[in-house]
């Protein structure tokens, strides 16, 4: 048997994460991502233990992230400055055994890429549909048909695949928020700790990234398609140039860069209306903001993605190993292994968004007495079922009944 195909739709973190896996598991890999270039977009990552751990399970381990961890005081504060809670981060460093990193999507976009071999990755090509004949997959693309063992669908919220292996789903609905980010340069910036601010209906958070520059968004209520009707810097400032410290020189040095129309991003929140049924279908598997795009209020839509990558690698296991009808009972065991776990974060981000949405003064002021009253102790255990995830250490069994 020769050296079975996996093509991945989309060139994103999950699809360049899964591709890495892949090849360093002996599969022939072919990235189609739609874009002409491998960007990542102007913003900042959070990279949690769960995400280092799954990164150091194919091969990527601490030593790639230079620079500097997390900072170790993070917080929640009210627009006046006041700290509605400050936590350790030394504390999760300790209790999961790895520090927090954040850094550019671009590095982390990098450094994937830097990993797979050359020929790996097809720029401007998009995945436009599959026909799975139980045996194999031809994958149609804007550069033709290719023929693959497995597909692994990473292309995004708005996934053609989802759609067409999950016709009836009722796809996306609107979260009832729109955000901006940006990454600006941190010389001169009064910026020393990443804390993340609850007015009424809106949030300004600040991240250091490793490299030395920061990481800031901004979030606040509005309906479907709404939008600033003056510019995005204006809209910012009149929300938000009156909070604490450092947010206004933030937005002066944030200023500078908006001359440059990336330098500032918009967009509108969105997530699936409902799980889907399951992440597979047949010879065909959905990762990533496809097969669960979430809310991003606990900052783990990359770090899931991620973890699903590796594990569908894992369970892939390596190209000359197993039989070759082996590929739909892996991907079921995917499924397994990853829907019931990104249906609670996906829901628990949702609350946590529906919360920081409150905008009545009563309502604030409740929510903001029971972040105060939670002990940091208790904080931390709430994360461990998040934070605290391990990749499988070998590929699992897989049940070649289970075909679908």
């Amino acid at each position: 048997m020769g050296v079975r195909h996996a093509v991945v739709a989309g060139g994103g973190i999950g699809g360049l994460t899964a591709a890495v896996g892949l090849s360093r598991r002996g599969w022939r890999v072919t990235v189609c991502e739609r874009a002409p270039a491998l960007t990542g977009i102007g913003a900042g990552i959070v990279l949690a233990p769960n995400a280092l751990r799954a990164l150091d399970s194919i091969g990527l381990g601490s030593g790639l992230w230079a620079g500097d961890a997390l900072p170790a005081r993070i917080g929640l504060r009210t627009p006046d400055g006041t700290w509605l809670s400050r936590s350790d981060g030394g504390a999760v460093s300790t209790r999961h055994g790895l520090s927090t990193r954040a850094v550019h999507r671009g590095f982390l976009i990098d450094t994937l890429a830097a990993a797979l071999p050359a020929g790996v990755v097809h720029l401007g090509v998009s995945v436009t549909g599959v026909d799975d004949a139980g045996d194999a997959v031809t994958v149609r693309t804007s550069a033709g048909d290719l023929r693959a063992d497995v597909v692994l669908a990473a292309d995004g919220m708005r996934s053609v695949l989802r759609g067409q292996l999950f016709p009836a789903h009722r796809g996306l609905r609107h979260a009832g928020e729109a955000g901006w980010r940006a990454v600006l340069p941190g010389a001169g910036l009064p910026v020393r700790q990443a804390a993340e601010t609850w007015g009424r209906g809106e949030r300004f958070g600040v991240v250091p990234l490793a490299d030395g520059r920061i990481y800031v968004y901004a979030t606040a209520v509005c309906g479907p398609g709404a939008g600033p009707e003056s510019g995005h810097h204006a809209e910012l400032t009149r929300r938000f140039g009156a909070w604490h410290d450092p947010i206004p020189a933030l937005l002066d040095r944030l200023n500078q860069r908006d001359r440059d129309p990336v330098g500032i991003l918009h967009h509108h929140f969105h997530e699936l209306a409902a799980p889907l049924p399951r992440f597979h279908s047949g010879r065909v598997a959905l990762l990533g903001d496809a097969a669960h795009a979430m809310t991003p209020n606990m900052g783990q839509g990359g770090c899931q993605a991620m973890e699903d990558a590796v594990v569908a690698a894992h369970l892939l296991a390596p190209a000359d190993d197993v039989p070759a009808d082996d590929v739909p009972a892996a991907l079921a065991a995917y499924t397994k292994a990853r829907h019931r776990r990104t249906t609670r974060i996906s829901r628990r981000s949702r609350r946590i968004g529906e919360l920081a949405r409150l905008s009545h003064p009563l309502a604030v002021s409740l929510r903001n007495l029971a972040v105060r009253a939670t002990p940091q102790a208790l904080s931390l255990r709430a994360l461990d079922p998040v934070l605290g995830w391990r990749p499988p250490p070998a590929p699992a069994p897989v049940n070649a009944m289970e075909q679908r």
